[in-house]
């Protein structure tokens, strides 16, 4: 039996992403700008994208240092990382 994917790469269609072109980097640039401002805390979505992620906080415990887990994580440092 034949799916409508099926069909559709047979038909020559293309379900693959289009390829960014250099000449239309500065408007794809734009648009993901914008879209991520109007997310819910856009500006620290735009910021871990320009900076890179989130430098995961550590804690020491009885001389042991490791990473918080998630839980342990403050609501501005969830916020952070969630983004």
């Amino acid at each position: 039996m034949t799916t409508l994917a099926d069909k559709s790469l047979l038909s020559g269609g293309d379900n693959k992403p289009p390829m960014l072109e250099k000449h239309l980097y500065d408007s794809w640039k734009s648009r993901m700008e914008l879209y991520m401002m109007n997310r819910p805390h856009g500006r620290m979505i735009l910021a871990s994208v320009e900076k890179g992620p989130l430098v995961w906080p550590s804690i020491t415990v009885d001389g042991v240092t490791r990473l918080k887990e998630y839980t342990e994580l403050t609501p501005a440092e969830a916020i952070q990382a969630d983004c």
